[in-house]
C-alpha cells in the first residue's frame, strides 16, 4: 500500500522556523516528484514547493520563495519542507503528495497524497 505520512509540524512563534517530513512506505521515493500543498481555514489547497525525482525544484507560491526550501533523502525515502522566517499567514495543514518523475503544473496531477499536519505560527 502505498503511503505518504507527514510530520513535523506544531506551533511556532513569526520569525521561527520548523522542517516537516515527508516519508513513503511501501514503496520508494527515488522515481517520484514529491510536492507540499497547504491548506488554511477557509481557503483552497495551494501548491508550496515540488522536488522531482531528479532533484530539480518547482515554485508553485511566490509567497514562500526565499523562505521555504525542499530537499530530499533517497536513502531515508524521504522529502523534507524547511521553513524559515515563518508569519502567521503560513498558517496551515501542510500535506505532501507525489506522482512519477516530473514536478506537473497543476495540483490534480498528483496521485497520492498525505493525511497532512497542522502547523501554525502565532505569537
Amino acid at each position: 500500500q502505498l503511503q505518504l505520512v507527514e510530520s513535523g509540524g506544531g506551533l511556532v512563534q513569526p520569525g521561527g522556523s520548523l522542517r516537516l517530513s515527508c516519508a513513503a512506505s511501501g514503496f520508494t521515493l527515488d522515481s517520484s516528484a514529491i510536492g507540499w500543498f497547504r491548506q488554511a481555514p477557509g481557503k483552497e489547497r495551494e501548491g508550496v514547493l515540488c522536488i522531482s525525482s531528479s532533484g530539480g525544484g518547482l515554485t508553485y507560491a511566490d509567497s514562500v520563495k526565499g523562505r521555504f526550501t525542499i530537499s530530499r533523502d533517497n536513502a531515508k525515502n524521504t522529502v523534507y519542507l524547511q521553513m524559515n522566517t515563518l508569519k502567521p499567514e503560513d498558517t496551515a495543514i501542510y500535506y505532501c503528495a507525489g506522482r512519477h518523475y516530473h514536478c506537473p503544473a497543476a495540483i490534480d496531477e498528483y496521485d497520492y497524497w498525505g493525511q497532512g499536519t497542522q502547523v501554525t505560527v502565532s505569537s
